[in-house]
């Protein structure tokens, strides 16, 4: 009885119909959204394109992300560079750091949400 995939991601949130709507706008995250740039206000569901998902645990003591949070989100998104111009623009303060990226794994960049909760951007090698 394999699984098949992630079936959905839940956290709280303090206000989860603004958090919902920062993700929607700034990422094209969530209900409706088929990672092609549309949306289609009646599907409840979010449909991912296919690719490698990342599973693993981390220490309790890392610093790969803030101390204090629990989880990391991580997006794989292709056209990176123009995602993080458009978050820019909107005033999203965006981080990126030479040594993230390699190669074999693509390229990085890191942001918060409204909530503080830290969010990677992840554009795979054959992303690009």
């Amino acid at each position: 009885m394999p699984v098949l995939g992630i079936g959905g991601v839940f956290f709280r949130a303090k206000d989860p119909e603004a958090l919902s709507a920062w993700y929607d706008r700034h990422l094209g995250v969530g209900s409706g959204h088929d990672g092609s740039g549309t949306k289609n206000a009646d599907d409840w569901f979010w449909q991912v394109k296919a690719g490698p998902v990342v599973f693993a645990p981390f220490k309790a003591a890392t610093d790969y992300w803030p101390s204090g949070k629990e989880f990391l989100l991580n997006f794989r998104v292709s056209g990176l560079d123009h995602l993080l111009s458009s978050l820019r623009a909107s005033g999203i303060e965006v981080e990126t750091r030479a040594e993230w990226d390699a190669p074999e794994t693509g390229r990085f960049a890191r942001i918060c949400d409204p909530e503080g909760n830290p969010v990677e951007l992840w554009e795979p090698p054959s992303a690009g």
